[in-house]
């Protein structure tokens, strides 16, 4: 299995938080597909149109994520995988650090503003 995807563990976790397909219209694409699409994506750190084939059109997985996200359905993902690798003893229940990377700002984004060209006090009216 790639270390990009879930295992059948963590599936079971949280498989029963994604509503049942309805009946008519187009067949919504594998929940668990577009979730490993959506891990890959993010643990890689690659744009969304680089997805590899495999997890199918990268605009699809996109608007799931989008749609995700702003219903907090990747937030309940991530509490239930949380509280499993607690239970387990995976990870401590004190400090729990998804992302440590330091990114070095620009100088001008400290809030410096852009270099002005002076008036002369004589000429300005």
């Amino acid at each position: 299995m790639p270390r990009h995807q879930l295992t059948d563990d963590q599936w079971e976790c949280i498989h029963d938080l994604f509503p049942q397909p309805q009946r008519t219209g187009r067949p919504p694409k594998d929940r668990r597909q577009v979730i490993n699409a959506i891990l890959w994506v993010l643990r890689t750190g690659s744009p969304w149109r680089d997805l590899p084939a495999e997890y199918g059109p990268w605009q699809t997985i996109y608007h799931r994520f989008n749609a995700w996200n702003a219903d907090g359905t990747l937030d309940q993902i991530l509490d239930r995988l949380r509280a499993a690798y607690l239970d387990t003893g995976a990870i401590e229940g004190e400090l729990w650090c998804v992302d440590g990377t330091s990114v070095r700002a620009h100088r001008c984004a400290a809030g410096g503003g852009k270099k002005a060209t002076r008036t002369s006090q004589a000429t300005t009216p």
